[in-house]
């Protein structure tokens, strides 16, 4: 289960609905090996597309040296969906690389509502998790 505070998933949407039509990218670092989302940390999508994103190779380094430095792992990694649901896509189990973190999809296809779903993706199988949004 993901259990996450209420500010951090708002962050996500706004971050989500800014980028829209592109999809949003980004991680939520937490004290290594407390599985406890604290910091979000927007990225930007190197491809600037509507259907794919991939973190810039030198952003990501600079993101991974910091939270190193901070005794921090990503606990969240997420990302939007602009037309499809929260889902993760073949695309997205194929890149998933950090069996650990729990992978967070936001869907903003609908203009006023979201959708937001977690999934632990590991050696390619995709498991489907709850979410408890707690007040900050």
């Amino acid at each position: 289960m993901l259990v996450i505070r209420r500010d951090l998933v708002d962050a996500m949407v706004a971050h989500a609905r800014r980028d829209h039509p592109d999809e949003a990218c980004g991680q939520i670092a937490g004290p290594e090996g407390s599985d406890r989302p604290e910091r979000i940390i927007e990225m930007e999508n190197a491809e600037r597309s509507p259907t794919f994103y991939r973190f810039d190779a030198a952003e990501q380094l600079k993101v991974y040296r910091e939270m190193q430095a901070n005794d921090e792992e990503a606990v969240v990694i997420y990302h939007s969906h602009t037309a499809t649901e929260a889902y993760p896509s073949r695309t997205d189990i194929k890149f998933a690389n950090e069996p650990q973190a729990h992978y967070v999809l936001v869907s903003t296809r609908d203009p006023i509502e979201y959708e937001l779903r977690s999934y632990r993706i590991v050696d390619g199988v995709v498991t489907e998790e709850p979410v408890k949004i707690i007040e900050s």
